[in-house]
């Protein structure tokens, strides 16, 4: 990462092979390293000025998801440097912090404290969120943990365990869909986000088969923009939506209601499991 502008990453070295690499810009995680092979996707065009989000790893989505909110898009949380507390190697963790300022009421009018924390095993990693209303009144926001897993080939791609899921189709203007019967194939823009999913997800290639588990969060949202959308993108090398799928934990279609003094916290858990050969397409 070649970033002057920014403060220089955080490593985390955790058991076996496993290596985390995060930035206090938005408390993003950058990079995880486990069993032998990077787990996220991170752009290679991706810029890291500051105030400009960053194409890839784990970029923080509060206090809005998208365009739900008359703030900006996706929130500030990930265009703003956080607090960063001293790594600790025994624990596994690293941990960042945010609090209201100036910056943050020019968007959103609350007081507020939150907290990233990472925590990294052997096979599987542990992203939480956490938030605490500080304010004299009540406050709602969205989240998420916009997850971008690395693949080896979008059009190889399954996302299994939400086959009996309603879902929000966002590529099509918000079209409420029936569930679908079929794990999620990717032939062009997928963004979707599914209410109410209590089930573990796997995410398949036709190499490798990863869980993704979460606490807290109600909503799963997929994504990837396809070839189309992916061609304006800038911060996206030619072909790299093939490199991808967004696999998110989200709290997006009921926001959460804090009243003066709650904490909520919501987690997504991403376990490396055994290989994915059962599940290749057409085999």
């Amino acid at each position: 990462m070649n970033a002057p502008s920014l403060p220089s990453p955080l490593i985390l070295n955790g058991p076996g092979d496993a290596r985390v690499e995060a930035s206090a810009f938005g408390a993003h995680l950058l990079s995880w390293h486990c069993r032998g092979q990077e787990r996220l996707y991170l752009s290679p065009n991706a810029g890291f000025g500051a105030g400009k989000a960053i194409r890839g790893g784990v970029p923080v989505i509060f206090p809005q998801f998208a365009e739900r909110g008359d703030g900006p898009r996706h929130g500030f949380a990930r265009t703003l440097t956080w607090e960063a507390e001293p790594a600790d190697p025994q624990a596994g963790r690293l941990s960042f912090r945010l609090a209201d300022r100036e910056e943050t009421r020019r968007h959103w009018p609350h007081r507020f404290e939150a907290g990233l924390d990472i925590e990294s095993g052997a096979d599987r990693l542990r992203i939480a969120l956490n938030v605490r209303n500080t304010d004299r009144n009540a406050l709602e926001f969205s989240a998420a943990l916009h997850t971008y897993l690395a693949v080896s080939d979008i059009a190889a791609t399954l996302v299994h365990g939400l086959e009996d899921r309603a879902y929000v189709d966002s590529a099509q203007a918000g079209a409420a869909c029936p569930p679908s019967d079929a794990p999620v194939r990717f032939d062009g823009e997928v963004d979707r986000i599914y209410a109410d999913t209590q089930r573990p997800v796997r995410i398949t290639d036709g190499e490798q088969m990863l869980r993704c588990e979460a606490e807290g969060f109600a909503d799963t949202v997929v994504w990837n923009p396809g070839e189309a959308l992916a061609a304006g993108m800038a911060d996206l090398a030619p072909g790299g939506h093939r490199r991808f799928v967004c696999v998110e934990a989200a709290q997006v279609l009921q926001p959460v209601r804090l009243a003066p003094g709650e904490r909520w916290s919501g987690a997504q858990i991403l376990i490396v499991e055994g290989s994915a050969a059962q599940y290749r397409i057409g085999g």
